[in-house]
């Protein structure tokens, strides 16, 4: 068989940068990134297509310590991960390296006996001097099967990676089909753009306190047009009031962000509802937290 497959995992603490390299990799956007920390809660797919290879490239939520049930779903399924996919990259922070943390997750990684990769990410947010020591440092707590510098912001290194994964690859079938990218549904995906934006307009516990839910989706071709009806759900009444706004000055402005970005990506006119619903204590709450897709 000629053909080569493979899936790989993209682990690290939060906030080091995975989802944008997911991006980059896919050259669109397929997981949603914020400048806080823990923005990603659910694994999510690129499917990245070549000439006889397809590489399975594996978003997963940043890994720390949490008490939380929703933060405990996030990082067991980022853990999990270690045993599903062939080739696992960690991924660290130039501007933050933690040596400590790092090593703490290639203990957990190494029982899985797959190849691991070390990824040094935000190499254009810092200066070069201070590479060598570090990727000297981390030499030291692994033996990984490549050490990579590289900005997934502006894809420095990016193309290199690419390829050293290429020859990780082994004979095996065809997984997805060449037209798909991505194994989430629309639904997801609107619904991530929308707590995206939560994430950026809002600040404090609301964004960690807000999910996303999509009720309805119309499709009107006649007049190009697609309808969306949308949840987002909250854990208390003064959040409801922080997000509605003034008037409903926030969730407008949120709504509307989103509606730029949805028309973008479906490539027609996008009519968004947004409606805020208190639902008591979610993160903390197994069953919703299911109904909820964590």
């Amino acid at each position: 068989m000629n053909y080569l497959s493979g899936f790989v995992g993209i682990i690290g603490p939060p906030n080091v940068g995975k989802s944008t390299l997911l991006n980059r990799i896919m050259g669109t956007k397929m997981s949603i990134v914020s400048p806080k920390p823990q923005t990603t809660r659910n694994r999510i797919l690129g499917i990245y297509h070549g000439e006889g290879f397809q590489m399975i490239f594996m978003d997963t939520p940043g890994i720390h310590k949490t008490q939380t049930p929703l933060h405990m779903s996030m990082v067991e399924s980022a853990r999990s991960a270690f045993q599903e996919v062939d080739v696992l990259l960690l991924m660290a922070d130039l501007t933050n390296p933690d040596s400590q943390e790092i090593s703490s997750l290639v203990t957990d990684m190494r029982q899985a006996g797959k190849p691991i990769f070390l990824l040094i990410n935000k190499i254009d947010r810092a200066r070069r001097d201070a590479l060598l020591p570090i990727m000297d440092r981390f030499s030291k707590v692994h033996s990984f099967e490549g050490i990579f510098p590289i900005s997934a912001l502006n894809g420095d290194g990016v193309a290199e990676l690419l390829e050293s994964l290429k020859s990780q690859l082994t004979p095996g079938p065809q997984f997805f089909p060449p037209d798909m990218d991505t194994d989430q549904p629309e639904t997801f995906l609107i619904s991530e753009i929308v707590r995206e934006k939560i994430f950026l307009y809002t600040r404090n516990e609301l964004p960690y306190a807000s999910a996303v839910t999509v009720e309805g989706m119309e499709e009107i071709p006649e007049k190009n047009l697609l309808k969306i009806f949308a949840l987002v759900h909250v854990e208390t009444p003064p959040q409801k009031g922080i997000l509605v706004g003034k008037q409903g000055n926030m969730v407008k402005k949120i709504g509307q962000a989103a509606r730029f970005e949805l028309e973008r990506r479906f490539n027609t006119k996008v009519y968004l509802k947004l409606t805020v619903r208190v639902e008591r204590h979610w993160s903390k709450d197994t069953r919703a937290l299911r109904r909820l897709g964590y």
